[in-house]
């Protein structure tokens, strides 16, 4: 069996945490900021726990995390 190939874009967007698991940026904070409020983008720049539901595809964007 090969070895795998991590996708580094992938790589770069995800982090796991100390129990297992998988940590994201959260969108809609990179332009566009003077229409959207200060409580709104205050909440942006916290990230956040991936979905369960996606977990299973970040995994295999990343076979080593």
């Amino acid at each position: 069996m090969p070895k795998l190939k991590t996708k580094r874009a992938a790589a770069k967007r995800f982090k796991i945490t100390g129990t297992g698991k998988v940590r994201r940026r959260k969108a809609y904070a990179s332009h566009i900021l003077t229409k959207k409020n200060s409580k709104r983008k205050r909440n942006l720049r916290k990230a956040t726990i991936l979905d369960s539901t996606n977990e299973r595809q970040v995994a295999r964007l990343l076979p080593y995390l």
